[in-house]
């Protein structure tokens, strides 16, 4: 199984990053995350689903999700696309933050081709501080984010074509 490389410990910025190569073609992991078809299958952690899924990907679009928990709590996520290069680089932000909700991330992950059927991806996580990136690493940003690639990589693989 492939492993995810996280850093979440930068003195330069407040930023978790995160890469993990799948086997699957760029177009096929793009795809994969930005088609709510898809990303219904996959995201959040083991046992977690996505009773709602609305995507517009592109820049000021919105992306609402509702995730649920294996006990069946459900929360919320409202983002707004920043950047969208496809199948390049695709970026968002929360649309709204709470008060005492978790830290409002500007997250980009990149896709880069490696020419044998196989994507290197990236995420940036950039907090408005470093208190900030450490509060999400203490909720387990990273973890979380890890077993949806797990999730995610099971997909693929399954998938003959996404």
């Amino acid at each position: 199984m492939m492993t995810t490389q996280i850093d979440q410990n930068s003195t330069e910025k407040p930023v978790i990053t995160m890469s993990r190569v799948f086997d699957a073609p760029r177009d096929v992991v793009w795809k994969a995350w930005t088609d709510p078809k898809h990303v219904t299958q996959w995201w959040g952690g083991e046992g977690f689903t996505s009773p709602v899924c609305e995507m517009d990907v592109r820049v000021g679009g919105a992306w609402h999700q509702i995730m649920q928990f294996p006990d069946g709590t459900k929360i919320t996520m409202d983002f707004v696309y920043t950047e969208v290069d496809p199948p390049k680089r695709l970026s968002w932000r929360n649309a709204v933050t709470q008060p005492n909700g978790p830290p409002s991330l500007l997250q980009t992950l990149s896709f880069e081709d490696l020419g044998d059927g196989r994507t290197k991806w990236d995420l940036v996580a950039l907090a408005e501080s470093f208190e900030q990136r450490d509060i999400a690493a203490r909720m387990g940003f990273a973890g979380m984010v890890t077993q949806g690639l797990d999730r995610l990589a099971k997909h693929l693989a399954a998938a003959e074509r996404v």
